[in-house]
């Protein structure tokens, strides 16, 4: 599986758009894929840093993990592309068994189409004129394409319609049930869920195919409050099966949720749905788990409830360079806002590798303890933990700000062998 598009990536120039990027690998205009087929050491082959890398073995783990845990639960998969906005990423996952890719808006969904997706999930409520026309466009162009988004309001419904008019093409919605007082999108009781859909049933240009929602939005999730809200979608999608509001011509039902710290719970309430009208979509929507992270998805996993089910590794790494050494317990790296996510947590120092030796040990007693725009600051427990030039390698959380601060992200296999380079789009 495989689009043009995809493989044209290996075309493009290496330059300065490209953090980290070796400089004589543009002096000799090399391509992306011609780099990559030199196969460098990330440390001796001429990459500066700071440098983002991806750890080839944990990228393939995570995407089995996760294309596993679906097909054992009778999940249909569709992972959320704003993690990560990688085609050559999105590509594997739909190796790995996903049907389809999830967007949360329209930019996201250009990118996808632009690289072949075949099936977006929008989860968002679309109200856009532009952006409407930009979709039936597309439905029109492609009779293989599928589209799916939320609605959540009837104002949003009666938006939608009218954008619509005259394109000719009828947008599949799914009814977003927000997860409660206080949490974020989606229609608050099952009350507006049901006028929501009524004034769906009056849109010309929209047909009603499912429910979703998002479980992680539930105040003060945890295990009950969680397959609580999940247990009311799943009721409102056979109480609307029930009730005939599916459009006679819909082939399957929409039934969908899942964030990267809930998936369990979605499979056991998923698993609990009664046989409908017509086939259910299952659809799972996890994304962070692709790269997963060294913090805040280390500790929220569901596969740390599950172990047995299998469990996910952490495949970002950036190496940084130690500038200064101002005292014996402060130390600078050469990375800071400009490169570091930050927004769940400081990094955390994971490895040394020493300027002179190219020896590596663990990051024992350093410490990041505050970021600058381009500098990490360092605490360190004695004067020669870590000393001027070492690399130091950072862990870092949330994969979603973390990817979007690299633009090209080289692959590194377990000798240090750069084996491809990820391409991003935001």
């Amino acid at each position: 599986m495989g689009t043009d598009a995809v493989r044209r990536l290996a075309d493009e120039p290496v330059d300065h758009r490209f953090k980290g990027l070796p400089p004589d690998a543009e002096q000799a205009k090399l391509t992306v894929g011609q780099l990559a087929a030199e196969k460098r050491d990330l440390y001796t082959g001429g990459f500066t840093t700071p440098v983002l890398t991806l750890d080839a073995d944990a990228l393939e783990h995570n995407l089995t993990a996760l294309g596993t845990y679906a097909a054992r639960h009778d999940l249909a998969f569709a992972p959320h592309g704003k993690t990560c906005m990688a085609p050559q990423l999105f590509q594997r996952q739909l190796e790995h068994g996903a049907w389809g890719i999830t967007a949360a808006v329209p930019h996201q969904a250009r990118v996808y189409r632009a690289f072949g997706i075949q099936r977006i999930f929008l989860a968002n409520e679309l109200v856009d004129p532009a952006a409407l026309r930009w979709v039936a466009a597309e439905l029109a162009a492609d009779p293989e394409f599928r589209f799916v988004c939320y609605v959540d309001s009837v104002r949003g419904v009666q938006l939608m319609d009218r954008a619509l008019q005259g394109q000719g093409q009828v947008v599949d919605v799914v009814v977003e049930l927000g997860a409660g007082e206080g949490a974020r999108t989606g229609a608050r009781t099952d009350e507006d869920c049901r006028a929501v859909a009524d004034a769906v049933a009056e849109a010309a240009a929209l047909r009603l195919v499912g429910i979703a929602g998002y479980e992680a939005e539930v105040p003060g999730a945890d295990p009950d409050s969680v397959h609580a809200y999940l247990r009311r979608m799943t009721a409102l999608a056979v109480e609307f099966d029930r009730a005939g509001r599916f459009a006679p011509g819909v082939e399957e039902i929409v039934v969908s949720a899942g964030g990267s710290a809930w998936f369990d719970a979605v499979a056991d309430v998923f698993a609990e749905l009664p046989e409908l009208s017509r086939p259910t979509l299952r659809l799972l929507r996890s994304g962070a788990y692709v790269s997963h992270d060294h913090g805040w998805y280390t500790r929220l996993t569901p596969f740390n409830r599950v172990p047995e089910e299998g469990g996910l590794r952490p495949a970002f790494r950036l190496w940084t360079q130690v500038v200064s050494r101002p005292s014996p317990t402060q130390a600078f790296v050469n990375a800071g806002k400009r490169d570091i996510a930050y927004d769940l947590g400081l990094p955390e120092a994971e490895l040394i590798r020493d300027a002179l030796t190219g020896e590596e040990r663990p990051a024992t007693g350093v410490r990041v303890v505050r970021l600058s725009d381009q500098h990490a600051w360092l605490e360190t427990g004695s004067a020669d933990g870590v000393n001027v030039g070492d690399w130091v390698a950072l862990g870092m959380s949330h994969p979603c700000t973390i990817f979007e601060k690299w633009p090209l992200i080289p692959v590194v296999a377990a000798d240090g062998t750069v084996t491809d380079y990820v391409r991003t789009f935001f």
